[in-house]
């Protein structure tokens, strides 16, 4: 089959974002200022205060892995990418986690997530890698985005689809509700552990899931492999995949984002997956999308050719070929009679083995009778055939000419 020729990818003129002139303090975001940085602070206190009780430790767990789904499978894969599609239970269900996760309202958060994936890396991104581990983790919710700043990106299903519009109208109330009221009662009526139930299965249940997806944003984009393209920051990495419930294998989701897998390999964790998965056996999921396997292969291939073109050139091929000098028969035969060199010929390149004839495997013997010869039947197969690991080091250490073609 004939190679695809190579074709340079377009680049693209985007409209320079508004410059920012408001100033500091009227630009940041105060509820946001204020809930990422108490939440910690509570979480500390509750840590030195409160005794830990093995339920409650349990709690906390389920209540973060349940809201943590809400967010990877819900907010992310269902609502954003729309990657796959969900019966109204389960649509419910995943509304009310993503809810508990206190991570702002679907539409809010999808609609700066699909931003993010149209303009990655440039400023119109909300949460643009390039400016930094720190703003693309935490800094970028700490200031009022302005919106003329930001790219844009269709939203008009979120805006009509009812139980999204039902979940932002009401998320103060679920927040409180799911977030903060259910996981604190459920420790304090089953086991009497108020304290514990607020401090560990609220808030930091809540510190530790905005943190863990926080770093899809910023850990995603900084460690890991460039397994699909390099064009831009996204990354695969196991350990991001493990702390993010499995979103961690980035540049695969960046490459193809409306497939709802992350991790296509067996051996690749992805929770998220395995959920989704689960969901469409019992019937509450549908329509699960996959990118085609060969277009995958396709980037995976690109990428791996590109890597080994990367290790080629770092290597020594001796001299190139049209660099080397070019020697008629005679030439080749009075520089071996009377300068007594000990040239050969292969394949109508000259080789000087006089450095090589102590170290030749066949012994010294074969290569002094091979000395102003054209030993190339020889070298073929007619004495020994040699392997590709002789051929490259002679090119390299031994080559030094051309004989000119008779005719």
């Amino acid at each position: 089959m004939a190679m695809q020729a190579h074709i340079e990818r377009p680049t693209y003129k985007r409209e320079k974002p508004a410059p920012e002139t408001r100033p500091l303090l009227e630009r940041l975001h105060w509820v946001h200022v204020i809930l990422l940085s108490t939440t910690p602070l509570l979480a500390l206190y509750g840590a030195l205060t409160t005794a830990v009780q093995t339920k409650t430790m349990v709690l906390m767990v389920v209540v973060y892995l349940i809201s943590g789904l809400g967010i990877t499978a819900g907010y992310h894969r269902l609502w954003a990418h729309t990657s796959y599609s969900a019966r109204y239970p389960l649509q419910l269900a995943l509304a009310i986690a993503g809810s508990a996760a206190v991570q702002g309202s679907i539409f809010w958060w999808s609609r700066d997530h699909r931003v993010h994936h149209r303009y990655t890396d440039t400023t119109q991104d909300p949460y643009n890698a390039l400016e930094g581990f720190w703003h693309s983790h935490l800094g970028w919710m700490l200031v009022k985005k302005d919106r003329r700043r930001l790219g844009y990106a269709d939203t008009s299903d979120l805006k009509t689809n009812p139980l999204v519009r039902w979940q932002h109208k009401y998320y103060p109330i679920l927040v409180l509700t799911f977030g903060v009221l259910i996981p604190t009662s459920i420790a304090g009526v089953f086991w009497n552990d108020w304290r514990g139930g607020f401090f560990y299965a609220t808030v930091l249940r809540m510190v530790l899931l905005h943190h863990a997806t926080f770093c899809i944003n910023s850990l995603a984009h900084t460690i890991g492999a460039a397994t699909y393209d390099d064009i831009q920051t996204a990354r695969d990495s196991w350990f991001t995949a493990f702390v993010t419930m499995g979103e961690g294998y980035h540049n695969f989701h960046h490459q193809f984002p409306n497939d709802y897998r992350n991790a296509i390999r067996f051996y690749q964790y992805d929770p998220t997956k395995w959920f989704i998965r689960t969901m469409a056996m019992f019937g509450l999921a549908y329509d699960l999308k996959t990118f085609p396997a060969n277009e995958i292969e396709k980037g995976f291939i690109t990428m791996r050719m590109k890597e080994l073109k990367q290790r080629e050139m770092r290597l020594d091929f001796g001299s190139p070929v049209d660099k080397l000098p070019v020697y008629t028969e005679q030439e080749f035969l009075d520089q071996v009679k009377v300068y007594n060199k000990q040239w050969m010929v292969i394949e109508g390149y000259i080789y000087d083995v006089k450095s090589f004839m102590n170290d030749h495997p066949g012994g010294k013997a074969l290569l002094k009778g091979g000395v102003g010869k054209d030993m190339t039947e020889a070298f073929n197969g007619g004495v020994y055939s040699h392997h590709n690991a002789a051929r490259n080091l002679m090119n390299t250490t031994l080559r030094i000419g051309r004989l000119q073609p008779t005719f």
